[in-house]
């Protein structure tokens, strides 16, 4: 009888914690805790019932907790899924002078340069003439870098920043559509993303953890159309980049 009661008091003051909990902590991290905690719940149901007397009932409960525990990571993909998108969730891009973080959120963009003389320096810690000189640069070397770049610099500095660049900024490898810079068929924004895509760079791009399912990626590739589509002040390479994610991970 006290193996029971103590039990009961136990469990009633796990389930107030883990309210409690439920409250100040991210989805995201309620998840993976709750793979652990029904691992744990399980072993204590079987662990209670030899220890309880019940020792009859333990090889019942085992058979019984097994194909859960084994099905336990697809449901809470499942819940992951349901969930929606998560505040803050970010995608990455890598060109050879870039490496871009997009803010699904908000649609916002930064960046850090990865070759160059301005290595390791963020974007936004540029004056506009240095980013225009990176601009330079990355016309002359490296068209997915322009592409990227562009849509950047058309995000933060509208379209002014074309009137300082000079002759050819309307004619490269920028991010409108249509007849605009990027635009036709010869820029590098009207072309696919050259290169294969491994499957951990097409999750960076979507922003999503290893495990995702068919759901989750195609609601990460909406969402990042919406907000990165040239029509949105996006790129063309941005664009291919996000639907290569997709037929990566879908396995097309």
């Amino acid at each position: 009888m006290i193996a029971y009661v103590l039990f009961g008091l136990i469990l009633i003051g796990g389930i107030v914690l883990l309210l409690k909990w439920f409250t100040t902590v991210e989805p995201k991290q309620v998840l993976r805790a709750l793979t652990w905690v029904g691992a744990a719940l399980g072993v204590g149901l079987i662990l209670f019932l030899l220890w309880g007397g019940a020792r009859v009932l333990a090889p019942f409960a085992f058979a019984f907790l097994l194909p859960l525990l084994f099905r336990l990571p697809g449901l809470l993909r499942r819940l992951r899924s349901s969930l929606g998108p998560q505040p803050g969730q970010t995608s990455t891009v890598e060109t050879r002078f870039l490496r871009m973080v997009l803010d699904h959120d908000t649609g916002a963009m930064s960046g850090t340069v990865r070759e160059g003389p301005w290595r390791g320096r963020r974007l936004d810690e540029l004056s506009e003439a240095e980013l225009l000189e990176l601009w330079r640069e990355c016309r002359a070397e490296d068209e997915q870098s322009t592409a990227v770049l562009e849509a950047y610099l058309d995000r933060v500095h509208g379209d002014d920043w074309r009137q300082g660049a000079g002759q050819g900024a309307g004619q490269s490898a920028g991010s409108a559509p249509g007849g605009g810079p990027g635009g036709g068929p010869g820029g590098a924004g009207g072309r696919e993303a050259s290169g294969g895509m491994s499957r951990d760079e097409a999750l960076q791009v979507l922003g999503l953890e290893e495990g995702a399912d068919e759901a989750a990626i195609r609601a990460a590739h909406r969402r990042l159309m919406r907000q990165f589509h040239p029509d949105s002040g996006g790129s063309n390479y941005l664009a291919a980049k996000i639907n290569q994610a997709k037929e990566r991970l879908l396995g097309r």
